[in-house]
């Protein structure tokens, strides 16, 4: 606690050099470009560089969960990302089969995104996210989201630019930028973010390790196109088909259901890998050979996220494998933590801890995201390890085969696909700018499960208010929000307190018996990114004391 935390903001002036922009951002991937919207969104002058000159036509994710369909929302994107990919009507439903000829050996039926709007219409005790998922495939998103980030005013989007390297000065960063013609100039900014993926130049010159489990296997990856595979196939379409075959392929709908993809261990040339996507769906469909490509399999978290004016987002800092769908979605995340307190730090109103807490809090995050894949993995390959691939339908004891793969499947598959508790349910406890109380309960933490809970840390839990409005929309995106839900006192100095610092509060009147036993308090102090920093009754404690450690100047 420091002597008396009004007394300055404790960010470093960068005023001592003329800066050409507030933040750069090297990557324009869907992180690199969330961040330079939300960034641009807040009044922030941004510089993405992206060393690609156009975006690739790969289907490198294909569906963003709950969680980042709630911050496309607060982003005014959620409508037009749903608009631009897959029906809201369209299946869910994920299929264990042998071919795609007649029913799945097993259907894991999930709702739709129509289904999950109206169960979140209903539900009144916060276990259902304002947002469903969204199937949406990268090759779409991307150009979606460079064009909203290239309509911004203040942020300069460049691609067929690269960064080649990085300097932090102290008081700002220089970044040598490189053109596709060879050509190079520099750039001064407050900070600098490397969303360059895997294989970060951020990451190394800053000398951070990614550690963890690498080169797991490989695979690779067959994108085509087929007019007519669901014509033929005939029963519902899944989202995702789990093959039982010696390969382990698994076909993934994209948000054109004529565009399809698989993974597996089979390689071949253009004809071979023709022959075995119609072997492997059963149906002599038409194909159209779009790519190939082979990746490995990463467990990754590098072991440092920032540096002085520097920081890492997405896969720069984490590296995990598909299963569970974690790893742009958990970017996403990375993108809302970092932007409001980039914002807090140019606008001198954050201090020193502010930006420091960015690792503090998704390093955990990260860590929790390899775990969740591996566990996804290892349910998926519990099942397909039971398979011998040398029993046929022939063989006698094929049918007894197929009925223990069945059997495991019917339940270790399912961890792929429900993953609500990895994506909801991760909190900030123990963050320098989280304040929590004595008597915090110590919730048990399951992956297939969300448990709803206001506590420090966690994500506010969307409720409805009476008006049939989302009490997400009416919380702040540039301020923190003091939800006032009893007929407390205190607010006053809470007002007079923030506005000493400097820092951006508004107070939500929101009188209601029902919220304050579902968030456990008769006040709720909210930051802009829906996490909770706060909870209790304002009039006890200090004020001051609390803007100061949320602010991050204490």
């Amino acid at each position: 606690m420091t002597a008396d935390p009004a007394a300055g903001t404790g960010a470093t002036d960068p005023s001592t050099v003329a800066l050409d922009f507030d933040v750069v951002i090297a990557g324009g991937g869907p992180v690199g470009l969330t961040l330079a919207i939300d960034l641009g969104q807040r009044g922030l002058r941004c510089l993405l560089v992206e060393a690609r000159t156009e975006s690739l036509f790969l289907p490198k994710m294909e569906r963003c969960n709950a969680r980042s369909m709630e911050i496309y929302r607060r982003l005014g994107l959620a409508d037009e990302i749903r608009s631009a990919s897959s029906p809201t009507d369209a299946s869910m439903d994920i299929g264990v089969v042998t071919t795609l000829v007649g029913e799945p050996v097993i259907r894991l039926p999930y709702p739709t995104v129509d289904e999950g709007r109206e169960s979140s219409a209903q539900c009144r005790d916060g276990s259902i996210p304002l947002e469903p998922y969204q199937v949406i495939s990268q090759y779409t998103l991307e150009p979606l989201l460079r064009e909203h980030a290239e309509k911004l005013e203040n942020v300069e989007v460049l691609f067929g630019h690269e960064l080649a390297s990085h300097t932090d000065q102290g008081d700002h960063v220089t970044s040598e930028i490189r053109t596709a013609s060879g050509t190079s100039f520099t750039v001064r900014s407050a900070y600098l973010v490397g969303c360059d993926g895997g294989r970060s130049v951020v990451r190394k010159e800053l000398g951070f390790k990614l550690e963890g489990d690498g080169s797991l296997a490989e695979r690779n990856q067959i994108f085509f196109r087929s007019p007519d595979l669901f014509e033929k196939a005939g029963a519902k379409p899944c989202r995702m088909y789990f093959f039982m075959n010696a390969d382990r392929s698994v076909l993934t709908v994209q948000d054109d259901p004529t565009y399809l993809r698989i993974n597996t261990r089979f390689e071949g040339d253009e004809a071979e890998t023709t022959q075995f996507v119609r072997d492997l769906v059963g149906l002599d469909i038409e194909v159209d050979l779009i790519s190939t490509n082979a990746w490995k399999l990463h467990l990754l978290v590098a072991d440092h996220f920032g540096k002085g004016r520097v920081f890492l987002a997405g896969d720069s800092l984490r590296l995990v494998i598909p299963t569970g769908g974690l790893g742009l979605n958990t970017g996403i995340g990375d993108a809302t933590d970092l932007a409001w307190k980039l914002e807090a730090a140019v606008r001198g109103w954050g201090g020193e801890r502010l930006l420091a807490s960015y690792e503090a809090e998704r390093r955990p995050v990260a860590l929790r995201s390899v775990a969740g894949s591996r566990y996804a993995h290892q349910g998926q390959r519990a099942w397909q390890e039971l398979m011998r691939p040398e029993i046929d339908a022939s063989h006698p004891e094929a049918a007894g085969v197929q009925r223990a793969v069945t059997h495991v499947a019917a339940t270790t598959q399912r961890r792929t696909h429900e993953m609500v508790g990895t994506e909801l349910g991760y909190t900030y406890i123990g963050s320098p700018v989280i304040v929590e109380g004595d008597d915090e309960l110590d919730l048990p933490d399951v992956p297939e499960v969300y448990l709803p809970t206001a506590r420090p840390g966690a994500r506010l839990p969307h409720m409805w208010l009476e008006d049939g409005v989302a009490l997400h929309d009416q919380l702040g995106r540039q301020e923190f929000t003091l939800l006032r839900l009893a007929d407390v006192g205190g607010i006053e100095d809470f007002r007079a307190a923030f506005e000493r610092l400097g820092v951006p509060l508004r107070v939500l009147e929101v009188p209601s018996d029902d919220l304050a036993a579902a968030y456990g308090a008769p006040a709720v102090l909210v930051r802009p990114d829906l996490h909770v920093a706060w909870r209790g009754d304002p009039a006890q404690g200090d004020a001051l004391s609390l803007a100061a450690r949320v602010s991050g100047r204490d």
